[in-house]
């Protein structure tokens, strides 16, 4: 497939603040010296496109997914290169202010895919794709007139299952395609796209061949197929390619999402041109057909200018005036520079008219100013007019003021895809929204969560204060749940006093629970109407994918449902939908006995997260975590299988088997490395605990300092105290170090907790994740480590992932950290000591 060429963004709003369209995203920065693996691994984690580099407070860099492939063609085992040695410097920045045609000219001018808006002090604010800027084109007209093979040139990039992927990176950037097609040894059409690249990267895969790591089957569509069917199709699907089969059911091309938005505006252009053909056919045609153009021309709402072989201005119809406010007199014997906006450079206008020249014709959007100085954009058709010898005798250029469309369509997407009210997101873009996370859950396999809200007893409000204080309490409702949302989720105003929310990516039911508690939790704080305060209750139901249902509206009414259920059980709660709960139960059991035969036959495995200094980098110590991967679940998350152990009383059984594995790594590391493992309430309660530690470090020759035991608050409980302290001391007299995990979120008291023979404190990474822009969090997070510090006590904050936690740690004093910022869990066997 040939390269795709940079678009005129022909519907776009040129007066559109670029904030506007950035996506609510946050950057997504890493440090020069993080390795490639690990930048992947942050990318494959986020599924984003992109990583920005940052020294301090500055930004250096950018590693995208087409970077990916270079990486791979240059050497596909240089993973543990630093980001900064194949980084793309300096990242090309646009002030937030430019509009979204200077976004446009720019990325034309240096064949771009992504800017870094910057604001007036020139720090990052958001990144600002292609794809933002084609995403407002209507083109739906021409997306159903026209079939898929208008769009194919080409034959697609085909390669063998048993070809290298390091082949396929070659053959992608060769091509400049952003996927290839893999002919599989059942004689199936798979594909493997930069996307995918990333994702083998961060899973040190690269020495694969293309059969083991392609998609399959290929989603595909016939030829004769419309290109609204196709869009439709890529939609619905979640996916960005599908294969394009002949009549006789060949696969003759492959298409691209990216590639099919780029290629839209060419219809609109081709038809453009026609018309201008058939004008100069009727100019040549006859007097009467000359006299015949001339009152079309005069009769125009477009403007119509006519230049002579060398752009001198010979005539302009009586719109040209109306338009720019030059008059005829004005405009004769001037040439176009009369028109020009001084917002496009010397180049621009090279390639204009050596298009003219090579090809005869010019479409696109254009900035011109009128005679009051105003500038506008128009869109522009230049033809030129050939003699009956073949030799350009004129140009004409028909244009027409684009200012009040943009600002229609903009007004129309807004009312289309928004609430007016609260500005949140309505029923139909909800339903679009939660559509394309559907057909993603599917594509990988995870759980989603739907959140259905209704207001209780909202009618009183109505009834008693009147539906203008009803509306400020929903302007009011839909800010708190705009806050209360992360990432990635999405809150949407059906009508009335009902809400929804989505979580396209749960890790448990555990997630959709915590997110309800929050909300349940911001409406206890009462709402101020007026000079009047009003206490205000919800009811949530809670639906999930795959349990629940499998399509968007099944999902909303099982959710529906569940609120109602939540009503009925006393109101100012939630409910998961009821459906769901045998399946629950059925899906525990099941767990259970898989458990049971994970643990029988050793399939456990520990992985070591590094604790690293924050001062200066470099690794402190390891955390050991126990990991489980089901032949038949996957990887199944911890805390879904530990409270699993703890409820059939196998977790001592899987303490001892961790402390034991742990003993044994440590044999094989230099005598410096120690790790911690952690230890449950009933571990420590056991009166073969401490006997089974000393067998242990003798078995394996492990010196006591060289192992580290977390314990959670909720082994400190009173009715144990002295158990306990008695079991602590023995352990710190052995010279094995003790820390409290999670502080923060249990019980414990601090007249309890200086008396303990405690050499850390871990924060909780609930304390940790908001940072630093929550504030009650830096408060709780500063007052941690003061109390740690007057109690000479060491403190690991858990759960960093961004450069922004990093820095306030640093600030605020926090000795050791570790999180995905840093590195994720690996086996043994990743990590270099």
């Amino acid at each position: 497939m040939p390269a795709t060429p940079t678009p005129d963004l022909t519907q776009l709003s040129s007066s559109q603040p670029l904030t506007e369209l950035l996506s609510r995203q946050p950057l997504i920065c890493c440090p020069p010296e993080q390795s490639v693996q690990q930048v992947a691994c942050l990318m494959a984690s986020r599924n984003i496109s992109c990583v920005l580099v940052e020294q301090g407070q500055r930004i250096i860099g950018i590693w995208t997914e087409s970077d990916s492939k270079k990486l791979l063609c240059r050497d596909p085992d240089c993973l543990d290169l630093p980001i900064s040695q194949v980084m793309s410097s300096p990242v090309l920045t646009i002030n937030h202010q430019a509009s979204a045609a200077d976004a446009t000219e720019l990325m034309k001018r240096t064949d771009i895919r992504r800017l870094l808006v910057v604001d007036e002090q020139q720090q990052a604010i958001g990144i600002l794709t292609q794809t933002d800027l084609i995403r407002q084109q209507q083109l739906e007209h021409y997306l159903v007139l026209r079939d898929i093979a208008s769009l194919l040139n080409d034959a697609p990039l085909v390669l063998q299952g048993h070809q290298s992927l390091s082949t396929a990176a070659y053959a992608m950037a060769e091509s400049r395609t952003d996927a290839v097609l893999v002919q599989l040894e059942s004689g199936e059409y798979g594909i493997v796209t930069e996307r995918d690249l990333v994702r083998l990267i961060a899973a040190k895969r690269t020495r694969l061949n293309l059969q083991q790591v392609a998609s399959f089957p290929l989603l595909t569509l016939p030829a004769h197929a419309s290109l609204m069917q196709a869009v439709q199709t890529l939609e619905h699907n979640g996916y960005r390619h599908l294969g394009v089969t002949s009549p006789s059911g060949q696969l003759c091309g492959l298409l691209s999402y990216s590639h099919l938005l780029l290629n839209m505006e060419h219809l609109y252009i081709r038809e453009l041109r026609a018309a201008l053909e058939a004008h100069n056919l009727a100019l040549r045609s006859s007097a009467e057909h000359l006299k015949l153009a001339y009152q079309v021309i005069e009769a125009s709402q477009d403007a119509i200018m006519i230049t002579d072989r060398h752009g001198v201005i010979q005539s302009v119809n009586p719109a040209f005036c109306q338009l720019t406010g030059y008059s005829v007199s004005d405009a004769l014997g001037q040439t176009p520079r009369l028109l020009s906006s001084g917002l496009h450079n010397g180049h621009f206008y090279q390639q204009l008219w050596l298009q003219l020249q090579q090809q005869g014709h010019w479409q696109g959007e254009i900035y011109n100013k009128r005679k009051n100085g105003e500038v506008y954009p128009e869109w522009l058709s230049i033809s030129a007019i050939r003699s009956e010898d073949g030799m350009v005798s004129q140009y004409a250029a028909i244009f027409s003021d684009m200012t009040e469309r943009k600002k229609r369509e903009e007004k129309i997407h807004q009312l289309a895809f928004f609430d007016e009210m609260t500005g949140l997101a309505n029923r139909r873009l909800f339903h679009d929204r939660l559509a394309l996370s559907l057909a993603n859950a599917k594509r990988h396999r995870h759980l989603l969560a739907v959140l259905f809200l209704d207001l209780d007893l909202f009618k009183r409000i109505n009834d008693t204060l009147g539906h203008q204080a009803g509306d400020q309490v929903l302007i009011q409702v839909g800010k708190r749940l705009s806050q209360v949302v992360r990432t990635g989720e999405s809150v949407a105003r059906l009508g009335g006093d009902e809400f929804t929310l989505l979580m396209p990516e749960c890790s448990s039911v555990q997630d959709a629970e915590q997110l309800a508690r929050r909300i349940v939790q911001q409406f206890s704080l009462p709402f101020l109407i007026g000079d009047q305060e009003l206490v205000l209750t919800t009811s949530i139901g809670i639906a999930f994918y795959p349990e629940d249902a499998d399509s968007a509206d099944e999902l909303l009414r099982c959710a529906d449902v569940a609120m109602y259920q939540a009503k009925s059980s006393g109101r100012n709660h939630y409910a998961f939908y009821h459906h769901s709960l045998g399946k629950r139960h059925r899906d525990a059991l099941e767990l259970e006995q898989a458990l049971r035969r994970a643990m029988a036959e050793q399939r456990l495995e520990v992985h070591y997260q590094p604790k690293i200094c924050l001062a200066d980098g470099r690794v402190d110590s390891l955390e050991a975590l126990v990991r489980w991967h089901d032949p038949q679940r996957g990887q199944v998350p911890p805390d879904l299988f530990i409270p699993v152990a703890e409820n059939l009383g196998l977790i001592q059984q899987l303490g001892a088997y961790v402390l034991q594995h742990v003993c044994a790594q440590l044999a094989q590391w230099p005598a410096q490395t120690r790790v911690a493992v952690n230890i449950s309430a009933k571990e420590l309660s056991a009166s073969s605990f401490l006997p089974m530690v000393r067998q242990l470090l003798q078995r394996y020759g492990i010196a006591p300092g060289q192992l580290e035991l977390e314990i959670t608050e909720s082994c400190l409980v009173p009715e144990q105290a002295e158990q306990t302290l008695r079991l602590l001391s023995a352990l710190r007299q052995m010279g094995i170090r003790i820390a409290i995990d999670d502080f923060g979120t249990g019980y414990s008291s601090l007249s309890y907790l200086r008396h303990l023979p405690i050499d850390s404190i871990k924060i909780d990474r609930s304390f940790i994740r908001a940072l630093p822009a929550d504030v009650s969090d830096c408060q709780i997070t500063s007052a941690i480590l003061a109390m740690a510090k007057a109690l000479g006590l060491q403190v690991v904050a858990e759960g960093i992932e961004t450069p922004q936690q990093l820095e306030f740690l640093l600030q605020a004093g926090c000795d050791l950290g570790q999180g995905y910022l840093f590195a994720r869990p690996q086996p043994a066997a990743a990590l270099k000591l």
